[in-house]
């Protein structure tokens, strides 16, 4: 593995992927990648507008035209109602998704609530890739996947090694941190991950063809430290995040490969995905493991046992 690029990758000529947060940072460099394949690529986006420039982008630097299709579509992660829209219409169009990149996020933001009332942080990174994974399940399941199954690739960080499960106050009403927030989510990523591989592995008489795959992009310099910086009202964290992205970050392209190896290399379900380098902080995809919370079985049943009441959404393992 050392040393892996997209020169490696599959052809994916007859391929669907989904890619969340496709219009920017991490989810743009892997729809250029997936389509450099021949992938058709549905971008996930929460503005069109934006999606449609990063489309319009990666056809321009392609030369005008990309290998596979750049199918832009609305799916606002804070609302469930859109994550129920964004799956009706691919299931209306697709009959099968080879795989699902549950990229996009927010990080670090002031407390604020989704449309349907859950903690920004927790509600946009866990719950609307739990609704849009457990409505999408059956196109995955349908499809011929890549080397032998469908992929569900979930982006964590390595902040979930600060999270911790408070399932008294999942939704920070009590008392509230920004950066605590925010790791707390990145962990319920990984418990989410692991608890569908364990689901899928224990229906495995049904002949599931879907593998649940985590991923961690080490310090990449993405829009997502700028967000954070503008949104903290604090003049001299937006200059921070900016002088830490150019001395610690990788570019987002390279950041980009844990999510392209976890989705197209011959990798177990229930694999963790991350940077080789230093601190497993920068440098080529291998595997890893990430802490040892996020193998809690216990708090993965309690968070799934939520995350379906709170969004209504059930799978079928």
């Amino acid at each position: 593995m050392s040393g892996w690029t997209t020169d490696e990758m599959p052809r994916l000529d007859g391929k669907t992927v989904v890619v969340t947060g496709a219009n920017s940072g991490l989810g743009y460099e892997g729809t250029r990648a997936f389509a450099a394949k021949g992938a058709t690529v549905v971008l996930a986006c929460r503005s069109v507008g934006r999606g449609e420039g990063a489309a319009d982008e990666l056809r321009a630097d392609a030369g005008g035209e990309v290998v596979g299709e750049l199918d832009v579509r609305e799916c606002d992660l804070a609302s469930l109602d859109s994550v129920a829209a964004f799956a009706e219409g691919l299931r209306d169009d697709y009959d099968a998704v080879d795989a699902l990149c549950n990229n996009a996020g927010v990080m670090a933001i002031p407390r604020s609530e989704t449309e349907d009332g859950f903690e920004t942080q927790f509600g946009v990174n866990h719950l609307g890739h739990f609704a849009l994974t457990g409505r999408v399940f059956d196109l995955l399941n349908a499809a011929e996947g890549i080397e032998g199954d469908a992929r569900v690739v979930t982006q964590s960080s390595g902040a979930h090694e600060s999270g911790e499960m408070d399932f008294s106050d999942l939704n920070w009403e009590e008392s509230y941190g920004k950066w605590k927030a925010y790791g707390r989510s990145k962990l319920a990523n990984l418990l989410f991950a692991y608890e569908l591989q364990r689901r899928i592995d224990a229906a495995s008489d049904d002949d599931l063809g879907v593998r649940s795959v985590a991923c961690h992009p080490g310090y990449a310099d993405t829009n997502l430290q700028i967000r954070t910086g503008e949104e903290s009202g604090n003049p001299l964290m937006k200059v921070g995040m900016r002088l830490a992205n150019a001395v610690l970050g990788q570019d987002a392209a390279t950041g980009a490969l844990p999510m392209l190896y976890a989705t197209t290399a011959d990798v177990d379900g229930g694999a963790y995905v991350e940077p080789g380098g230093l601190l497993n902080m920068r440098g080529a995809p291998t595997i890893g493991r990430s802490n040892d919370a996020s193998y809690d079985r216990e708090d993965a049943r309690k968070l799934w046992e939520y995350s379906e009441e709170a969004t209504g959404v059930e799978f079928p393992v």
